[in-house]
């Protein structure tokens, strides 16, 4: 992170991964007052998410009520290509092009480039 110009932070929509982003935002923080004051959270992205369960929609409610803008719209769902994919050693856009998941990734890279995070 000392090299960096921003933070992507994946969370599993988990609750118990909610603690380990504010784990990391301090972190962040830290590194940020000592090392880099460049560095910033580029967004956080919901990984993982199954729209079918309470769970998952309930911590993504809950990440957004904390972190507000900094939460990415693009949602990354859970799906079996993913582990797939990870087999294969490829990655999904490759793996499965034209699958939501992979659209999904290039819409991240897209929301990305127009907060202007990516240089």
């Amino acid at each position: 992170m000392t090299a960096a110009h921003g933070v992507v932070i994946p969370l599993e929509c988990e609750f118990f991964a909610l603690r380990g982003v504010a784990l990391l935002v301090e972190t962040i923080d830290k590194v940020t007052d000592r090392l880099n004051p460049r560095l910033q959270v580029d967004g956080i992205l919901a990984t993982m998410y199954d729209g079918r369960t309470l769970h998952s929609r309930e911590v993504v409610r809950s990440v957004v009520d904390h972190f507000q803008d900094r939460v990415f719209h693009t949602v990354i769902t859970r799906t079996v290509k993913f582990p797939d994919a990870t087999l294969a050693a490829e990655p999904i856009t490759q793996y499965a092009p034209s699958h939501g998941a992979a659209e999904a990734y290039r819409q991240l890279a897209r929301e990305l480039i127009s907060r202007g995070g990516a240089a």
